[in-house]
């Protein structure tokens, strides 16, 4: 308690020493002048000196805390928290130094910890195989990790150069890429030294300024082994569906000349008319990779929803829910119509009742959502996550190019393609087309 009050007691030792001394000074000055009034005036003021002193010198540690405490504000602004302070009596500026110095700890050990952090960060930046270059609004670099050094800058640093002068030494694919905006893939070199790389840009604002973050990755080698694996499962694919049919063809063909030599030729017509089946079963497979491998370039046109939508409910059963005079889109026909038909036909394969199966059409701000859905059994996460690659099916004679055909189709107008199984049961194709 003696500690938490010294302050206290120096005040009341000073006052009263100070009363004494006036009252004695005053005392003797009576007995000289003869005058109290005079003395007792007197008295005080020639005894203020020495109590200025002996306060001033009663202060001077508190003074000296207080200055140190404004020095260590400063350098706590200035980012710097090697400091602490010492206060060896324990009273309520102990306590305010003990905080003081308890929050320079703390400051001391998020610094600590956020330069620990930008250090992971721009190392994890830095040996990343993506060339990232930050870009400001005057179309300065900011910041090129290593990998965007290689790429754009022979190796060396970019940052502060102009984005305009580092495309100018850039290849013509990548000014392209860039200018087309968005995100996409672009070749760089000839056939036999191509380069693959994926594009993607970000726009996000840094200190109140519009900042464009770049992403370049190489896909080359990727793409290699994805292409590799592909072939393989064509080949797969096509061999298995080759057998099926080249082995019973074979068979039947054995089969007929045998009952023509037997003279038993009213047999013959039902060898004939399942060679010419499995025959047409195959044409119609190697028609339907050929029509993937050679999807031409969508010949875009002003088309007529409602007109569209017509013809395809001449051709199959569905629902159509959307406004009755949806207005004009912008698209290519025949595939479009080729996609949804395809779509459609899946839905009634589902297991969906006919009535069940509708064609959603939605006027969105700047594209049309297109929806096929049925009420069916769904899909799986796994059949879900697979589905839109080529050939993949679940089918048992399926070929596995319906959906990614509808992708390559949606993907050609500019558009995309998701599905989603539905609440209830079933399953939603959404396709995203332009306006």
């Amino acid at each position: 308690m003696r500690n938490r009050i010294s302050l206290s007691v120096t005040f009341t030792v000073l006052a009263a020493a100070y009363t004494l001394a006036s009252s004695a000074l005053a005392v003797a000055l009576t007995m000289v002048l003869e005058r109290p009034w005079w003395a007792i005036l007197i008295a005080p003021i020639v005894l203020l000196p020495l109590l200025f002193y002996h306060v001033r010198r009663a202060f001077a540690p508190m003074r000296s805390l207080f200055r140190a405490l404004a020095g260590t504000v400063a350098s706590y602004r200035d980012g710097d928290f090697g400091f602490g302070l010492s206060w060896h009596n324990r009273n309520e500026l102990g306590d305010l130094v003990d905080a003081h110095n308890a929050l320079g700890d703390a400051l001391r050990e998020q610094r600590l910890a956020l330069v620990q952090r930008e250090l992971l960060l721009d190392t994890m930046v830095q040996h990343t195989p993506v060339a990232m270059l930050l870009v400001d609004p005057h179309h300065r670099v900011v910041h090129g990790n290593l990998a965007a050094r290689k790429l754009l800058g022979d190796g060396k640093r970019v940052e502060g150069q102009s984005f305009d002068d580092i495309l100018d030494r850039s290849p013509e694919a990548l000014r392209d890429a860039l200018v087309r905006g968005g995100d996409g893939m672009f070749t760089v070199g000839d056939e036999e030294h191509e380069e693959i790389y994926h594009l993607a840009r970000r726009t996000f604002r840094l200190n109140g300024r519009k900042h464009e973050l770049l992403l370049l990755r190489q896909l080359t080698a990727e793409l290699r082994r994805q292409e590799v694996q592909t072939w393989k499962k064509v080949i797969r694919v096509i061999s298995h569906e080759l057998n099926n049919s080249l082995a019973p063809i074979a068979s039947l063909a054995h089969s007929g000349a045998e009952l023509v030599r037997r003279g038993q030729y009213e047999r013959l017509p039902n060898a004939l008319a399942t060679i010419e089946d499995r025959a047409r079963h195959l044409e119609g497979f190697i028609r339907d990779y050929a029509r993937f491998a050679k999807l031409p370039a969508p010949r875009v046109e002003a088309v007529d929803w409602k007109r569209f939508v017509a013809q395809l409910h001449s051709q199959v059963e569905f629902t159509y829910d959307g406004p009755p005079e949806p207005g004009v889109g912008r698209f290519d026909t025949a595939q479009l119509s080729q996609c949804l038909l395809n779509l459609l036909k899946n839905a009634h394969e589902s297991g969906s009742k006919p009535e069940d199966v509708a064609l959603s059409l939605r006027r969105l701000p700047e594209s049309w959502r297109i929806e096929v859905l049925d009420r069916g059994s769904g899909m799986n996460d796994a059949v879900l996550a697979n589905a839109l690659l080529p050939f993949y099916s679940t089918k048992r004679h399926g070929t596995g190019l319906g959906l990614a055909l509808a992708r390559e189709i949606a993907e050609a107008h500019g558009g995309r393609i998701a599905l989603l199984n539905r609440q209830g049961g079933g399953l939603c194709v959404a396709m995203t087309l332009p306006a």
